[in-house]
């Protein structure tokens, strides 16, 4: 007695469990729902046969007794004696049978002892809903009841017959029938649960398990190549999504591949950062040097030195900045445009090698918010500006132009230049880092940079116009989504 409590208590978690691994598991639910609309629809169905069982069993009384007054419908059934009347409707379970004549009435009584009428059951009109209320009745409310059947007859002359006898016999044979029915549809409906279950478990439910644990197994270490899941040779929805998740997979294993190789060019960069200024400075004091020979050679190749040398500072801090995989997610705040605008223009204008000025017409409103990071948006002003600048350098009469207008919850900004365009065969590659440079020694990488940054904030960068007329970009800046 002293481990009933203990024992108890563990039967109970058993079965929580149990009842919780049912509950939660796609397999499980699937049992569950399976049994419950079989269920339901052999409840349908048994409905509806108890009806038609009940209905058949006062059918059969009404005919036995209909039999049994037959006889005494004829002349010569006067001569046959009380006893032997009684006898007669005994046998078909009767106490008594009226049979209803146009101008009257006859009844026949097994004894004279009268007996309370406790249900009205009306074959006259009968229909599949009242056979089922009849049958439903009898099986939960019947027994000890005496019934009256009121049905039509076969007898010649008769307009209909109505039986009065005792429920004992009739509920005793349907609720035998009922408890058969039972039986037999909870039978068939766990062998149809079973099979049904089994074949959705193989064919749906064991496929998605295989998609899922693979997916877990991917997302605890995608750079596993093993780990991505081998499709099978399905052609149904599930052979389709395997194939997808494999593919989704791959470029994803593929995408983690490239910024390990980019982290490593990041940290190689930067390991030899320190170095390669220490020897860009020495470079740059001999140019300052040779700048002031009076040799004209030497002076005529000086500046060509000096901007080598600028354009491999540059690439280095570039290469090492894209390399980066620490940029953080925008701080955005209202801000004013134009501020941002004009250090960012005022930046890369002072830092260009040209000789020949270059106007900045700056049109963008003074008024004008955006809802940006300012530390990034000024990155990217800054560097549509310098590949402006860069496109425009040597012009006689070189103009940068940029405008910024509101359109509904949108800041569009567009910097445009009147260089000679950007050459058909670079548009395509305008965006790739190492590849969409137009300008010989550049890195390409101001306007990847740039571009990323814009998608971070929900926008982009895009190229509009081109051609010798100049060339236009335009960023999109969103504002944040409220509510």
């Amino acid at each position: 007695m002293l481990y009933a409590a203990p024992m108890s208590g563990s039967i109970r978690a058993k079965l929580s469990n149990a009842w919780r691994l049912i509950a939660q598991s796609l397999s499980g639910r699937l049992l569950l729902l399976t049994l419950v609309y079989v269920l339901i629809t052999e409840a349908v169905i048994f409905a509806p046969t108890i009806g038609r069982y009940h209905h058949a069993l006062l059918q059969s009384h009404v005919e036995s007794a209909e039999i049994a007054i037959l006889p005494m419908t004829e002349a010569a059934g006067e001569k046959l004696s009380t006893g032997l009347r009684e006898q007669l409707l005994a046998r078909a379970d009767a106490n008594a049978v009226v049979l209803r004549r146009p101008e009257e009435h006859e009844l026949f009584l097994v004894t004279q002892e009268q007996r309370r009428i406790d249900f009205t059951i009306d074959l006259r009109d009968d229909n599949v809903f009242k056979e089922i209320w009849y049958g439903l009745d009898c099986l939960m409310h019947g027994g000890t009841r005496t019934l009256r059947i009121m049905a039509p007859t076969k007898i010649k002359g008769a307009l209909g017959v109505d039986v009065i006898l005792g429920e004992k016999s009739i509920h005793a044979a349907l609720a035998q029938f009922a408890g058969r029915t039972a039986l037999l549809a909870l039978l068939l409906s766990s062998v149809t649960a079973v099979l049904v279950f089994l074949s959705l478990y193989f064919v749906l439910v064991r496929p998605m398990g295989r998609i899922t644990r693979a997916m877990i197994a991917f997302r605890e270490n995608p750079e596993d190549a093993s780990r991505i899941i081998s499709p099978s040779a399905r052609h149904d929805e599930i052979g389709t999504a395997e194939r997808e998740l494999a593919t989704m997979q791959r470029e994803i294993y593929g995408s983690l591949q490239q910024r390990a190789r980019l982290a490593a060019l990041g940290m190689a960069v930067a390991k030899i950062q320190h170095d390669l200024r220490n020897i860009l400075s020495s470079a740059q004091l001999a140019s300052d040097r040779l700048s002031a020979s009076g040799d004209p050679a030497v002076k005529r190749l000086a500046p060509r030195l000096v901007s080598a040398i600028d354009h491999a500072v540059a690439l280095a801090t570039n290469t090492l900045q894209y390399g980066r995989a620490d940029e953080h997610a925008p701080q955005r705040r209202r801000v004013a445009l134009k501020g941002i605008v004009d250090d960012a223009g005022e930046a890369a204008l002072a830092e260009r090698a040209g000789e020949h000025p270059i106007h900045l017409r700056d049109e963008v409103p003074a008024d004008l918010q955006v809802d940006a990071d300012p530390e990034q948006l000024f990155r990217i002003v800054l560097n549509l500006v310098r590949n402006a600048e860069q496109a425009v350098n040597g012009a006689a009469a070189a103009e940068i132009r940029i405008s910024a207008s509101r359109n509904g919850k949108r800041v569009l900004i567009h910097v445009s230049d009147n260089g000679p365009g950007i050459p058909e065969k670079v548009r395509d590659r305008l965006f790739q880092p190492f590849a969409g440079s137009a300008r010989s020694g550049g890195s390409g990488l101001g306007l990847v940079i740039s571009r990323e940054l814009a998608r971070a904030h929900g926008g982009d960068i895009s190229l509009i116009d081109t051609g010798p007329q100049g060339t236009t970009f335009r960023l999109e800046i969103p504002d944040r989504e409220t509510g």
